[in-house]
């Protein structure tokens, strides 16, 4: 059985690679993700698919992850290194450090929040 860190690794090698398809796999049926591009949350494999679907449509984002830190509500805090560019231009948008929480049960994730940079 994968470590909760070796499915985050496989998350973000699969989003990486434009994988949608993988990284659902690694999700809870009813996982909760936010839609950091538009605003708001999804619910769900559906919605996340559709979302990445769109995003991938107007720009191209990395996401290498730095650094796993457990926290002591059982979540997992990842630093992550962000380059967005724009999928016409391959002009960079922005490149950026975020910070990423999860939390997992069972293997799949089941939330994903995007940390406020100041906390």
């Amino acid at each position: 059985m994968a470590s909760d860190e070796d499915t985050l690794r496989a998350a973000y090698d699969a989003f990486n690679a434009r994988d949608v398809e993988a990284a659902i796999e690694l999700m809870h049926p009813e996982v909760e993700w936010p839609n950091a591009w538009e605003g708001g949350r999804l619910i769900g494999h559906e919605a996340v698919r559709d979302y990445w679907t769109r995003q991938f449509d107007e720009i191209s984002s990395t996401v290498e992850p730095e650094r796993f830190d457990h926290e002591p509500d059982g979540s997992i805090t990842v630093a992550v290194h962000q380059v967005v560019r724009d999928i016409k231009t391959d002009e960079i948008q922005a490149d950026t450090h975020v910070r990423h929480r999860y939390w997992l049960t069972d293997g799949l994730i089941v939330r994903m929040d995007v940390l406020d940079p100041a906390a």
